[in-house]
C-alpha cells in the first residue's frame, strides 16, 4: 500500500512528539526502532537526493542503537544536529501541510541535539576527521 501525505504527517507529528519529550527517555523507550525505520522509509519515498545525507544519518542512529546498550551520545548529538540542519534544508521540498511539519521536525531535531549538549554543525568530513585522529 502507498503511503499518503496524511500518513507522512502522521509520521512527521509522532517524530516531533518523540522528539520533544525527555530525549534519554526515547531513547530507552519501546519502538524507537520501529519509528527511526518509518523515518527512513518516507525520507527514501521522497526520491530526492537533497535528502540522501538524511537517510545515510537515520540508519547509522538505526544501527547504533540497535549494536548498543550504551549509546555513544557525543555520536547520537552529531547525527541529530546534522540531520536538524539537513531537514530544515529540506523544507523547501515539502507541499502543503507537510512543510510546517518539516520546519517543525526541523527544529525539534536540532533542540534534541542541544539537550543533549551539542549546538554546532559538524560534516561527515569533519567526523571523519575527528574519528581518525581520536584513533591514532
Amino acid at each position: 500500500m502507498e503511503k499518503t501525505e496524511v500518513q507522512h504527517q502522521v509520521h512527521l507529528d509522532s517524530t516531533i512528539e518523540l522528539l520533544g519529550g525527555s530525549l534519554t527517555e526515547a531513547l530507552a523507550r519501546a519502538g524507537l526502532d520501529n519509528t527511526l525505520q518509518q523515518w527512513i522509509a518516507d525520507v527514501k519515498a521522497l526520491d530526492n537526493p537533497e535528502l540522501h545525507q538524511v537517510v545515510v544519518d537515520l540508519q547509522g542512529l538505526k544501527a547504533h542503537f540497535g549494536g548498543t546498550s550504551n549509546p555513544d551520545m557525543q555520536l547520537v548529538r552529531k547525527l541529530l544536529h546534522r540531520m536538524g540542519t539537513n531537514t530544515d534544508r529540506a523544507a523547501v521540498f515539502a507541499d502543503g501541510n507537510t512543510q510546517p511539519r518539516v520546519k517543525a521536525l526541523s527544529e525539534a531535531l536540532l533542540a534534541a541535539a542541544k539537550q543533549l549538549g551539542h549546538d554546532e554543525e559538524n560534516t561527515p568530513a569533519e567526523d571523519l576527521k575527528a574519528d581518525s585522529a581520536s584513533n591514532s
